[in-house]
């Protein structure tokens, strides 16, 4: 069938209306933007603002006419810089550079002259999202122009943020590999099982480490906590992790390795007041004794038989707070069949029931005694642990938690 004149008159005047009733859809949705106009010639400042009344766009325009007055909006500025290159008291790449180091969260959009259209296209090369040619603008390019920027910036900083969060987890993960080694126990009767969760301040990494060595017929097993969290206790408490299997593997003698490890530590704080709470115990081999050395940390406890025991132990303040005191060995049994249980402070922290009641030790030891009681095996034990713990806590605890069980018999 072949349309008259007037149906084809008809249909054209259907589809403009249709583009109008969609053009008043989109610009109810279009978000408001903040214009910071820096422009020195009042009519080119005048027709941007008349260009953008007869747009869609809901836009918010500050203008001022030299650098030295666009300086006091650039911090926290979020919009779209609109940027004359030339202006009275600056111009070029380098007016440039300053506007996007000083507004480093906002778009900008370089305006210039018809016979400086090589400028535009350099100051995008340059980190401007785009260039508009004064005299070849009307007002739906500008505001598309102004519009897309913003998003474009928005994605880009979006973009950055995601690539600094990526790089930041990649870091933990090696943080935590040097602070959570592979114990080196293979050719001992003891069986390890390590276990760790982060806490609730996820976004700070932990200081918290532990290490079991054999050397020379004696194990020798740590748990420790550099006091604090983020980058530099992190790194510390890798320091002296590795540093503490280096001194056992060397040879150094039972009762000179956590002065020698209170000396590294000393040298390589990076705040005087940083310290480390930790606990050493030395297990002979063929023996069902244990020797236990505790630095401002919570004590370990044993697991034997259905019965959890706190180790009873001479405490002696953290590593590093008194570098010249001396180190307490108290000595208890650790029988064939046997689990010895150390932690970090983050699991005795959690709250039992209404703050301020924390678990405790004492908490703790009924907790495990518990579940114990309920049929756990010591290989499932860590998780439900914190499981219940976090349950009381009422969420996620605080601290992050390291713990390693350490089974004295016979390896399947």
């Amino acid at each position: 069938m072949t349309m008259t004149d007037t149906e084809l008159a008809r249909l054209g005047d259907t589809g403009r209306a249709a583009e109008a009733v969609m053009e008043r859809r989109s610009s109810s949705t279009v978000e408001a933007v903040d214009i910071l106009l820096i422009e020195d010639d009042t009519q080119d400042a005048f027709l941007v603002e008349e260009l953008l009344a007869d747009t869609a766009l809901s836009a918010h325009i500050t203008w001022v006419r030299t650098l030295a007055e666009a300086r006091e909006y650039f911090a926290g500025f979020r919009g779209c810089v609109l940027l004359d290159l030339n202006l009275p008291d600056a111009s070029g790449m380098e007016l440039l550079r300053e506007v996007l180091t000083g507004a480093a969260s906002a778009a900008v959009v370089v305006l210039t002259g018809l016979n400086d259209e090589h400028e535009g296209v350099a100051a995008v090369a340059a980190g401007a999202q785009d260039y508009l040619v004064k005299g070849q603008v009307d007002g739906s390019l500008l505001a598309r122009s102004l519009r897309y920027s913003v998003e474009r910036q928005r994605a880009d900083e979006n973009a950055r943020q995601l690539r600094e969060a990526e790089l930041y987890a990649r870091e933990n993960m090696r943080l935590e590999r040097g602070l959570l080694p592979q114990v080196l126990l293979d050719s001992t009767p003891l069986i390890p099982r390590a276990f760790y969760r982060p806490g609730r301040k996820r976004a700070l990494v932990g200081g918290d480490f532990y290490d079991a060595v054999h050397k020379d017929g004696t194990t020798h097993v740590i748990v420790g906590d550099v006091s604090g969290h983020g980058p530099d206790e992190a790194a510390l408490g890798v320091s002296l992790r590795i540093a503490w299997r280096a001194l056992v593997m060397g040879g150094v003698a039972e009762a000179d390795l956590l002065p020698a490890l209170a000396e590294i530590l000393v040298s390589e704080r990076a705040q005087d007041e940083m310290y480390a709470t930790l606990c050493q115990t030395s297990i002979d081999t063929g023996r069902e004794e244990a020797r236990v050395r505790l630095f401002g940390h919570p004590p370990p406890l044993v697991l034997n038989g259905g019965k959890v025991e706190e180790v009873a132990v001479t405490p002696s303040p953290p590593l590093g707070v008194f570098p010249e005191g001396e180190t307490e060995v108290d000595e208890f049994r650790l029988s064939r069949g046997a689990t010895l249980m150390l932690y970090t402070d983050g699991l005795v922290d959690a709250y039992d029931g209404a703050p301020p009641a924390r678990l405790e030790v004492e908490g703790l030891r009924r907790l495990v005694t518990d579940l114990l009681a309920r049929g756990v095996s010591v290989v499932d034990l860590p998780e439900h642990v914190i499981d219940e713990a976090e349950r009381s806590n009422g969420g996620p605890l605080q601290d992050d938690v390291a713990m390693l069980l350490i089974t004295h018999g016979d390896r399947p």
